[in-house]
């Protein structure tokens, strides 16, 4: 793994028990799971690269926009899924017919593989990447390297 991947990981795992909080993303107060992603990059980078934009819990739902794919394909680098590693980041679409809205951090490759992520009624924890979550995987992203 590299330095970056286990910089990403070992930020994601100071997360853990950090409650949900649609839009926060502040360590031990609240986070969603974009909150998250965001803060591992504030650790890693210093400043996010762009603010955003007040979202509704059910915005995937009732949008089709890739609001979320298109962010990550702007800031961090597209890897093919079968090769995420702990520390990547990792979208889900949580139905077919609805816009990607979940995001993870890999914590273990597996099989079957674990995730850090924020979802709803729950804190930060790690999960099994059980088959429900595998179907839904859309795409993964590495972090851009970095100047240290």
């Amino acid at each position: 793994m590299s330095g970056l991947r286990e910089a990403a990981l070992a930020e994601a795992m100071t997360w853990i028990g950090t409650p949900y909080q649609h839009q926060a993303s502040a360590k031990d107060l609240g986070c969603d799971c974009l909150g998250l992603v965001r803060g591992i990059w504030r650790a890693l980078y210093g400043e996010e690269p762009q603010a955003v934009p007040p979202y509704r819990a059910d915005w995937a739902e009732v949008s089709r926009h890739e609001s979320l794919l298109d962010a990550a394909r702007r800031w961090l680098v597209e890897i093919p899924i079968g090769t995420a590693c702990p520390g990547d980041v990792v979208l889900f679409r949580m139905s077919p017919e609805a816009a990607v809205k979940h995001c993870a951090v890999i914590s273990d490759a597996g099989p079957p593989g674990r995730i850090v992520h924020a979802y709803w009624g729950r804190a930060v924890t790690e999960s099994w990447l059980g088959d429900w979550w595998r179907s839904r995987r859309v795409a993964a992203f590495a972090f851009p390297d970095r100047e240290d």
